[in-house]
């Protein structure tokens, strides 16, 4: 079963780091995103049974599409130098959570953007060493992450997910939906699973090949870049919200990896919020091979989300603790087969 419909990252969070005066950065733009966000995420009678993943005008025409220039919009702004300084450097050279003081990262004199520190390198691959390499049944983490758990997906090839505690609702969202109408993969995952994970605005954002084999299908499709928002009441701030099922209508892009034994497994970068693009790496097409832990792609900007769907007869089973961050490359579950 589902084992984390809903998590505020705010419960990832210590708060003496969150009292911590060096983190203002980090917390300036979680703040400045969420408020936004926030606000257009508030429910509206006018919007119900109209088929929308939530009642919010983030989903609803016109507006999500403005919703997607104006994310356009900034990300064209952070692709230029007036949006880095060495103070904005230093600010986040100050927040532990980036991991800047680590030696993690290639030199900062390669940032001249906001988006260049943002989807910044690993100074070389052993800073994520990836957990038995050499062992095709074992997954691991796409992304330096929170893991959320794991889903079934039923016969139909759709995944039940519970409304939450408060609302004691049950969704069904199709795998079909999320890889595309006309892909001639959307019900071979039926009696599979789903899991997801979960990045941080402060995480390393190159995401990489969570198994090895060869690339079936590849596409990006572009939808919302909608954002669920809380208010904390008593941290008296604005939370971030990683529910299950959002996903469904976001912007995303997929490859389709035949692993041989395993079968086929899905992995799906995720846009969240100010997230607009998901860019694969230019290697990364139909009919390439690819080993576990090979770079796929990038985010830029904000928080995000890796899915991954996984067949029945992989038999995959999550060892990864949900609501744990761990690092890329660290093992995330077994695929275990089936008799």
């Amino acid at each position: 079963m589902g084992q984390r419909e809903s998590r505020s990252t705010s419960e990832l969070i210590p708060q003496d780091v969150l009292d911590d005066p060096a983190n203002i950065t980090r917390n300036q733009i979680l703040q400045s995103i969420c408020y936004f966000y926030f606000l257009v995420d508030q429910p509206l009678p006018e919007l119900e049974n109209m088929s929308l993943f939530n009642n919010t005008i983030q989903y609803n025409e016109p507006f999500s599409s403005w919703l997607r220039r104006f994310a356009d919009a900034w990300g064209l702004f952070l692709d230029t130098e007036a949006s880095w300084n060495p103070e904005y450097y230093q600010q986040f050279y100050n927040d532990p959570r980036y991991g800047l003081q680590k030696g993690w990262y290639e030199s900062s004199s390669k940032w001249s953007t906001f988006n260049q520190f943002f989807s910044r390198y690993l100074a070389s691959p052993d800073q994520r060493p990836i957990n038995s390499s050499n062992d095709t049944s074992v997954i691991v983490s796409p992304a330096d992450s929170v893991p959320q758990g794991t889903w079934p997906i039923d016969n139909n090839s759709t995944i039940q997910v519970d409304g939450g505690l408060q609302v004691k609702l049950v969704r069904y969202f199709s795998v079909e939906d999320l890889l595309g109408n006309d892909s001639e993969y959307k019900d071979a995952f039926a009696n599979g699973v789903l899991t997801h994970t979960f990045l941080n605005v402060n995480d390393y954002h190159r995401y990489h090949f969570a198994v090895g084999g060869k690339i079936v299908d590849n596409r990006s499709i572009t939808q919302n870049v909608a954002l669920e928002v809380t208010w904390n009441s008593t941290g008296k701030k604005y939370d971030p919200i990683d529910s299950t099922g959002w996903q469904f209508s976001q912007t995303r892009g997929y490859v389709i990896m035949d692993t041989g034994e395993y079968g086929l497994v899905a992995l799906i970068p995720m846009g969240m919020a100010q997230v607009s693009s998901v860019n694969f790496e230019k290697g990364v097409v139909v009919g390439s091979d690819h080993e576990k832990g090979d770079m796929l792609g990038h985010f830029l900007f904000g928080g995000s989300d890796f899915v991954m769907l996984f067949q029945k007869q992989a038999g995959f089973e999550m060892t990864a603790t949900p609501g744990v961050h761990i690092l890329m490359g660290e093992k995330y579950g077994v695929m275990k087969g089936t008799t």
